[in-house]
């Protein structure tokens, strides 16, 4: 008999479930399951990660959530059957996440996960849903009440979940859920992969409790029993009960949904009437260009914009080249100075639009980095603006397109050995010296990792009971989510209600809201974002320019040997992207005299290239695959040899 485990609580119930998503997902593929549900308390925001886990592991995911009510309702597990239904889910989740005040923070909202929800919302967002009634200790009139008024209400779509709880009573209760007017489904109400993980959910729930695990009591689960089980093991334990075995099959077939069926599309706002979105993009770049190049466009730019052009329509990426540039014209109308980087400095089409005022006349970068027909990735416009004007540019968006179809990503906040180490010896009992002292330690790396040795550095006993045990939970902790926070600038705008793919809730900040995924999973399902980021030196740079009587970016002199004088000296404090010390140190060992050099000098530091499998440059220099021919620099900062270059990068 095949058994779908439907009732799963993975670490993105934050503080409740003790697993990650790819071993949930790795450990029900190797038990045989036919498939798996998700159902984080008030959330979806593990979905993306499980579905991701459950395509590698080959087993099918049911993608739901956990419903918790702020009124005497019990807990419903909620799977949507379509893509309607889907968008009525998250439609629900941010009705009740926009409840909760900004920056609450009492037992209700951790309660709840920041979620306030009552019967009267499950009515209106019901239709299409699946719903499995989590049974509450006590099988009281109450409850049965309850049933009565799920089962009218949502005809023949409810149904009551069971789980062997492995106390006295569980026969007896057993039969008293298979008399209720509901059918029964057989569930293990799953908050960990493997029995072994018990512990360390316990500790979970002694930091969400704020309490001492010698103090958690009956807080704590009684067995270490709330793990993934096998076919057979299900057929065994549901003996007498058979068909809550084989309904876990019937409620897999009624819910047809899959995340696949997510597909994004680009707000219409900035396109007029009878263009599409390619033409007005064209439009508005060659406008542009005539702009930049007033004694006309010089040919080698002309076939780049030519170029560039054909490959966003190829990719159809126009809407969000317009979106961005949309963004960035508000800003400009009202004197808000921003400015396009990273790989969009590439682009002649940014340039044009003035997203960016690199001109690629002057500096030769590679398209292709920045958006390739080869790697299909989409682009990534970062967008830098005042940091103490950004917020108007953020109101700005919201307002335009609606609160319902915009929201900042999340950031997943997950435990780094200093901050787990601290809780978990916090619930063991160790002293605020000895957790200090463990903390101090956590930037040792690999195997070194509160070591032996490093323990008796630090005056600890490596034979303490106490000691091993909250380091062995402690490295089981890191890596794990501990809560959702906003993503620096990241929105995502839509089309149609985003609200409709993913919840939106309060963000700590008033008037600020954010979705429930991160960078990664945005990523995975092919929606973009747009990156709003503040920087401060950009509110020092217009400060200047008011002293200087200038009024863009452009109108800066580049190419200045004074600049790349002082860089050569390491004179870089408060210069933005060569300020940090590894900067500082690089830059005269390299001396950099044009852009280019600055380029290679910044990416050896942040090789985000390297470790996206592209070349060292300093090696494509070295073996012949770049003009290494570069104008000659000054005196003062003569060319680093090959040798010196080689030891600043670990090459020599």
């Amino acid at each position: 008999m095949a058994f779908a485990e439907l009732q799963v609580a993975s670490a993105f119930s934050f503080l409740r479930g003790a697993s990650s998503p790819e071993e949930l997902a790795a450990t029900a593929s190797v038990l045989g399951l036919s498939a798996i549900g998700v159902t984080d308390l008030n959330s979806v925001a593990g979905v993306v990660r499980m579905w991701d886990a459950a395509k590698e592991v080959g087993i099918r995911l049911v993608p739901g959530a956990r419903l918790s009510f702020r009124d005497d309702t019990p807990d419903l597990l909620c799977y949507p059957q379509d893509r309607t239904a889907w968008g009525r889910l998250t439609r629900l989740l941010t009705v009740g996440k926009d409840r909760v005040p900004h920056g609450d923070t009492s037992d209700a909202a951790k309660a709840t996960n920041r979620c306030f929800l009552h019967y009267a919302d499950l009515l209106d967002h019901g239709e299409g849903q699946v719903l499995l009634v989590v049974p509450p200790d006590r099988l009281d009139d109450g409850f049965r009440d309850h049933l009565q008024r799920l089962k009218a209400d949502l005809r023949g779509r409810a149904y009551v979940a069971a789980s062997r709880r492995y106390r006295a009573n569980d026969a007896s209760r057993l039969r008293a859920l298979a008399a209720l007017p509901l059918p029964m489904v057989a569930t293990n109400d799953v908050l960990y992969h493997l029995p072994d993980r018990r512990p360390l959910q316990d500790v979970m729930a002694c930091i969400r409790l704020g309490c001492r695990i010698d103090q958690a009591g009956l807080a704590l689960q009684p067995n270490a029993e709330r793990h993934l089980k096998s076919p057979k093991e299900m057929q065994r334990l549901f003996g007498d009960y058979p068909d809550a075995v084989s309904r876990t099959q019937e409620i897999v077939g009624r819910c047809g949904f899959a995340l696949d069926e997510l597909a994004y599309e680009y707000p219409e706002e900035p396109i007029p009437p009878g263009l599409t979105a390619d033409q007005h993009l064209a439009n508005l770049t060659w406008e542009g260009a005539a702009v930049r190049y007033p004694d006309g466009v010089p040919p080698q730019i002309r076939d780049t914009i030519e170029k560039e052009l054909r490959i966003i329509a190829q990719l159809n990426y126009a809407r969000y080249f317009l979106t961005v540039h949309d963004i960035v014209r508000y800003a400009v109308s009202r004197d808000i100075l921003c400015q396009g980087r990273g790989s969009a400095a590439n682009s002649a089409v940014c340039y044009c639009l003035h997203i960016t005022a690199v001109d690629p006349a002057q500096i030769d970068l590679l398209f292709e980095r920045f958006i390739s027909t080869e790697r299909r990735e989409p682009p990534d416009i970062d967008v830098d603006f005042e940091h103490e004007r950004r917020e108007e540019v953020i109101q700005h968006i919201y307002q335009r397109y609606g609160r319902e179809r915009a929201g900042i990503a999340a950031t997943v906040i997950h435990y780094r050995p200093k901050r787990a180490i601290r809780e978990v010896g916090k619930v063991m009992g160790l002293s605020e010296d000895a957790t200090a002292a463990l903390s101090a330690q956590s930037w040792h790396a690999g195997g070194e990792l509160w070591s032996d040795d490093c323990l008796k550095e630090i005056g600890l006993d490596p034979d303490s009971f106490v000691v091993r045990r909250s380091i062995e939970l402690a490295r089981q902790l890191v890596g794990l989510p501990r809560h959702l926070s906003q993503h620096v600038g990241g929105f995502v705008l839509t089309r149609g209600r985003l609200d409709e793919t993913v919840p939106i809730g309060r963000a700590a900040m008033d008037q600020r809201t954010f979705i429930e995924w991160d960078k990664d999973d945005i990523d995975r399902l092919g929606i973009m974002k747009v990156d709003v980021l503040a920087l401060g030196m950009l509110t020092c740079v217009r400060k200047a320019f008011a002293l200087l009587g200038l009024n863009k970016l452009a109108e800066v002199p580049t190419e200045d040997p004074t600049v790349y004088d002082m860089l050569c000296r390491g004179d870089s404090i408060g210069v933005f992207q060569v300020e940090s010390r590894a900067q500082i140190n690089m830059l005269p060992r390299l001396r950099p005299r044009v852009f280019y050099d600055l380029v290679i000098e910044v990416a050896i530091v942040r090789p985000g290239p390297i470790q996206g499998d592209m070349v060292h440059p300093y090696l494509r220099r070295r073996q012949g695959l770049e003009k290494p021919d570069l104008p000659s620099p000054s005196s003062e900062c003569g060319p680093a040899d090959e040798r010196q270059a080689g030891q600043g990068m670990g090459l020599a």
